[in-house]
């Protein structure tokens, strides 16, 4: 049976708090997913026309990041080696979703420089989960 190290304090307080940013992605993708045609009526039109000319692979690679990331963290918080792998497919999800996003559906028009806050966030988050995960497995923390 072989040892792993024990992480540090730091490693659960961000694979935790990482844990809880995922979960607010999995509510967000709910909640598009489950739009009721009243709320989709209320948007302004160009947000409801991107909503609804948006191709089932792209609801799903948003599907893919943000549960992947969920479960990615829920591995990162077991110790499990299958951490890495998860959260790599986590992020090739995002960069399928914001390339559909910014270079297909050209999301810039309708919401703006603003809009690219969040999205730039969520990649970038999702790189440095990757990073830890790998991170964590040359260490010696995952098992």
């Amino acid at each position: 049976m072989s040892t792993s190290v024990k992480p540090p304090l730091w490693f659960w307080v961000v694979s935790a708090a990482m844990l809880l940013w995922n979960g607010l992605g999995v509510m967000a993708y709910i909640a598009d997913a489950t739009i009721t045609a009243d709320a989709l009526k209320a948007l302004p039109d160009a947000e409801r026309a991107l909503r609804e000319s948006r191709p089932a692979w792209a609801t799903a690679a948003f599907a893919v990041a943000v549960f992947g990331g969920a479960v990615g963290c829920l591995l990162l918080l077991v110790r499990s080696r299958w951490a890495l792998p998860v959260l790599v497919v986590s992020l090739i999800g995002v960069i399928v979703q914001m390339a559909h996003a910014f270079l297909i559906a050209n999301s810039f028009e309708v919401y703006g420089p603003g809009g690219l806050v969040m999205p730039a966030m969520v990649l970038v988050l999702s790189i440095c989960l990757v990073w830890l995960a790998r991170h964590a497995r040359m260490r010696g923390w995952l098992r």
